[in-house]
């Protein structure tokens, strides 16, 4: 049986979770191309296809599109944790507990920070933006970054 106070924490919980699902969830890095003549002249859909060949060869060429998922989720989760642990100890002390208040920042900031790096796109290395960009500039075109 849930206490009040318990229903409204994991309420809470659950809109924090979803909040950083959904602004985890946003597209992967690509590159900006400046709009030259050559792009003029393929069109957005054009360099689109090209961009999508560049990366397909810098994969084939041993260049990493990401730099360790996992590596990057466990050190998310351990600041998280870590983060949540000072913050739940800090609350907890106000009240009197700052052994369950770290133990539950722990947890919650932990899950928070795995959540986000599971859901969060990874940065390419930057070999495979060198080799996308090079490819790109013996196309035509102009890459000014990635974004």
């Amino acid at each position: 049986m849930r206490l009040p106070n318990e229903t409204g924490r994991l309420r809470a919980l659950v809109v924090v979770v979803g909040v950083g699902v959904a602004l985890g969830g946003c597209s992967a890095p690509k590159p900006i191309l400046y709009p030259n003549a050559h792009f003029q002249a393929v069109g957005k859909d054009g360099a689109v296809k090209d961009i999508e060949e560049c990366k397909t060869l810098a994969e084939s060429a041993g260049a990493t599109s990401g730099k360790g998922k996992v590596a990057e989720a466990g050190k998310s989760t351990a600041v998280g944790a870590g983060l949540g642990a000072a913050g739940g100890a800090v609350g907890g002390a106000v009240v009197g507990a700052a052994g369950s208040g770290a133990a539950i920042g722990a947890v919650s900031g932990g899950t928070l920070g795995l959540l986000r790096s599971l859901f969060k796109s990874s940065e390419p290395s930057t070999a495979f933006k060198t080799f996308v960009n090079h490819c790109l500039k013996e196309r035509g075109y102009e890459p000014v970054g990635w974004e």
